[in-house]
């Protein structure tokens, strides 16, 4: 049986209110970002992307099982903005784009908003 949105089923997936069919989240996520994966050599700005992400209105929605999808867009990003990507590379950043509810369609699909501060 699947669980609604908003039910705990982690450490981040929790403090979502329900406005009818819509979930709305907070403006920011103020929980801790987990420890970024070992296994290779973050630059400054992939800690910082990795903060920002996870303090975005969408992390509020996201529990454990998250941190390598987040930790790879990371990379596909920094691969992309560093124009070292290929096609693959940003079709697969689009995709963790859409799971991680990073883009407006996401949202909607996903039956998301971001409330008022």
């Amino acid at each position: 049986m699947p669980v609604p949105l908003g039910t705990s089923l982690g450490r981040y997936a929790r403090r979502a209110g329900s406005a009818g069919d819509k979930t709305v989240l907070p403006t920011a996520c103020d929980l801790p970002a987990p420890t970024i994966p070992a296994g290779r050599e973050w630059s400054d700005h992939e800690h910082a992307r990795w903060a920002q992400l996870w303090s975005s209105p969408q992390a509020n929605m996201w529990d454990e099982s998250c941190v390598g999808m987040v930790a790879a867009l990371v990379v596909y990003e920094s691969l992309i903005m560093a124009d070292r990507a290929s096609a693959w590379t940003a079709a697969e950043a689009r995709h963790a784009y859409e799971q991680l509810g990073l883009t407006p369609r996401a949202m909607v699909a996903l039956g998301w908003v971001i409330g008022d501060e």
